[in-house]
């Protein structure tokens, strides 16, 4: 059995992560933690999540787990991601990351300590679902070419911290990257005023925040006198914890090095 170990075990996307951990016939849950100070520390991680009693208590900071993981799962916030990965290279420990908001410069050290001193799976979302729309956008990019034009927009919850979503500038990513171009280069994330016409390159990205949406992507491919549309909702996070439950018992035995969910699903030369 792989053992995991789960950060903000007491939030959102932690309590589901729990539940499909523990049941993932290959998984077993070690450790639970969250920030120093929370309420939920001592709280059984079962209970809290609704699975019942686990015996798995919540403690504070990853150090009070580390020792009882082959792998962390974390779905947090970036600062606090770069920390725990320093954590886990120091001990060999994999990683599944599926934290958004992560900057150039973030994920440029995630993958210096990955490379040297652990496997780790990193996406910005774990969807089976999210990651076929990756590579369909990618597809279809490559294939309409530079006739169509390509709109993103992306909906989310009212507490979602970071805009665009991570998922919506992975498929800007992959419909420039298809198109020859580069999304840093070419998108566009807001527009106001007197914006004057649209360019050819760019690839707009728009986001919508309200009430207690999961998650919504839709891309648009707008040509002249027609329009193809290929959308994503997700209606629960379990779409999300599953991923990183497959993704946990996928990553150990990996080589050290940053890997995707393309690598887990089987996708990578789709």
């Amino acid at each position: 059995m792989t053992r995991v170990i789960v950060a903000g075990a007491a939030g959102r996307m932690g309590q589901r992560i729990i539940h499909m951990v523990q049941a993932h016939p290959e998984l077993e849950l070690s450790g639970a933690f969250e920030r120093p100070g929370s309420p939920a520390i001592g709280k059984d991680a079962g209970a809290i999540s609704g699975l019942g009693e686990t015996g798995i208590r919540i403690t504070a900071g990853l150090e009070s787990v580390i020792d009882r993981a082959d792998v962390l799962i974390d779905f947090t916030f970036h600062e606090a991601t770069v920390t725990f990965a320093q954590q886990a290279a120091a001990r060999g420990i994999a990683m599944v990351i599926g934290t958004t908001g992560l900057s150039a410069v973030e994920l440029a050290t995630l993958k210096e300590l990955a490379e040297a001193h652990f496997p780790c799976v990193q996406s910005p979302n774990m969807a089976v679902g999210v990651n076929v729309l990756f590579k369909l956008v990618e597809k279809t990019a490559a294939i309409l070419g530079d006739a169509y034009d390509v709109e993103i927009v992306e909906a989310h919850h009212r507490m979602k911290k970071d805009a665009p979503s991570g998922t919506a500038l992975k498929l800007g990513q992959m419909a420039a990257a298809a198109l020859g171009r580069d999304l840093a280069t070419v998108g566009v994330m807001e527009r106001n005023g007197i914006i004057g016409e649209r360019t050819d390159k760019e690839i707009g990205i728009q986001t919508i925040r309200g009430g207690d949406i999961v998650g919504e992507h839709t891309v648009y491919f707008a040509g002249a006198g027609e329009r193809l549309e290929i959308v994503h909702r997700a209606t629960s996070r379990d779409n999300f914890a599953r991923g990183a439950a497959l993704a946990a018992a996928w990553v150990t035995g990996q080589p050290k090095g940053m890997h995707t969910m393309f690598d887990v699903l089987g996708l990578a030369d789709f």
